[in-house]
């Protein structure tokens, strides 16, 4: 496996994102980057990112949980962010980035009473890790996600993004975050979710993704995530769906989620207004202020 890592140099002057990056080694040969907030002794809450963005998605809402005394740790996935990025696209699976993370998480950090928080790709790897390893898990917060098994269709709106990803001679990594904002970027954050790609060589892990996603019954990740699914509709831990209003891409899950995890009845779940599909970008705060709600509550 052929890895690159990003020059250092690529992040500096991040605009409020100040957390001196941590590192990793989970396997394969890869390092794997992180920041935290809050105190060391505090309830962790892990904050997994999606595609193609990076731990700096929740620069918003990381001062919120500090705030309320927890640990937040926010990872880059492998591939992302200030991780060492595999150079193939066919380096990347479902199987590898569920592995690569729970080694962070579990056995690097040692992190048992987890809070994990998903949204986009960080819920298809954090439900994932929620299901396979409740021992560690406390809570879960679900947040414009899902847990694809191929058996049922994608919406359109994610079919074209799909396509627009592979057929991309440039991939245009903040054209993409933008167009998943309600909200403008300023200049210096479009930079920032460019600074991990200094060049399309170090692009295949968001070149991947979309087709790592379950879209047919017989696909590689779909009975994994079955198992997943059959154990979240009994784990009695509690769930929080927190999905914003204006997401096309994952909306329809929200009420599937709340009806179907055992651990969601009977809380109250928000619905973020104004808010798009990374609603970490449109009502950061907000969503910060809610987890931390949650965690301090149950």
């Amino acid at each position: 496996m052929r890895i690159l890592r990003t020059p250092d140099e690529r992040f500096t002057g991040l605009p409020d994102f100040p957390y001196e990056p941590r590192y990793a080694e989970v396997g394969d040969g890869l390092r794997m980057a992180y920041v935290e907030a809050g105190p060391a002794g505090g309830e962790p809450v892990v904050l997994l990112h999606g595609e193609p963005s990076w731990s700096f998605l929740y620069r918003h809402v990381m001062p919120e949980l500090a705030a309320a005394g927890l640990r937040a740790i926010a990872p880059d996935l492998i591939g992302f962010g200030r991780s060492d990025k595999p150079a193939e696209p066919a380096d990347h699976t479902y199987a590898r980035h569920v592995e690569w993370t729970r080694a962070l998480l579990y056995d690097a950090l040692g992190l048992t009473g987890v809070t994990i928080v998903g949204q986009d790709w960080g819920g298809l790897i954090g439900l994932r890790l929620a299901a396979e390893h409740p021992a560690r898990v406390a809570r879960i917060v679900a947040a414009n996600t899902g847990l694809p098994t191929g058996d049922n269709p994608m919406p359109k709106v994610w079919h074209r993004f799909r396509e627009t990803v592979r057929k991309a001679p440039v991939l245009d990594i903040a054209r993409l975050i933008q167009a998943g904002c309600t909200t403008t970027l300023p200049p210096q954050v479009r930079a920032a979710y460019d600074a991990p790609f200094p060049d399309e060589s170090y692009k295949a892990g968001p070149r991947a993704m979309p087709g790592l996603v379950p879209t047919s019954p017989d696909d590689p990740a779909a009975p994994a995530n079955r198992a997943a699914w059959q154990i979240l509709t009994t784990l009695d831990r509690p769930v929080l769906v927190a999905f914003s209003d204006s997401d096309p891409i994952t909306g329809g899950m929200a009420p599937v989620l709340r009806r179907s995890l055992r651990g969601a009845s009977g809380l109250e779940h928000p619905e973020i207004k104004g808010a798009g599909h990374f609603l970490q970008e449109d009502a950061g705060a907000e969503l910060g202020r809610h987890i931390a709600r949650f965690v301090t509550s149950t």
